[in-house]
């Protein structure tokens, strides 16, 4: 038998696998799974999308960025946004180096900024980029 210790990760291993998001069942009754980069992709969202507080587990978990809803599409407001998604990564996924990350308000009269993040997977030093929507405010 095989030493764990020596033997090379099979495909996915050493980036992870997990719950796809949202969770659903596939055909199979199975629970839909994500992998490698996916993996890291939705692992981005839940912690975009989640607020410190919600995990009771883990209360300091999240980028709080619906604590900003309603503020006003201005400087301050997107430099905050900014800044709170990198230190929720730098905190929350190990696997990646964040290269940068840029809140464009393109799309400010909808009421909508735009999270480019761009990162590169430690693991495998493969660059990916993420647009995030953040709706900020009702479109009016």
């Amino acid at each position: 038998m095989a030493d764990p210790a020596t033997t090379p990760p099979a495909s996915g291993d050493f980036l992870g696998r997990g719950w796809g998001f949202p969770v659903a069942v596939g055909l199979d009754d199975e629970i839909n799974l994500v992998s490698d980069a996916d993996d890291i992709r939705e692992s981005i969202r839940i912690i975009l999308e989640t607020d410190p507080g919600e995990r009771v587990m883990r209360p300091d978990f999240g980028a709080g960025l619906r604590r900003l809803v309603f503020e006003p599409i201005n400087t301050s407001t997107m430099t905050l946004v900014q800044h709170r998604v990198q230190q929720a990564l730098v905190s929350w996924e190990p696997r990646i180096d964040a290269k940068d990350v840029v809140v464009t308000a393109e799309q400010a009269a909808a009421g909508i900024l735009n999270i480019r993040i761009d990162y590169v997977i430690r693991a495998t030093n493969t660059f990916f980029n993420l647009v995030y929507p953040f709706y900020l405010q009702e479109a009016g």
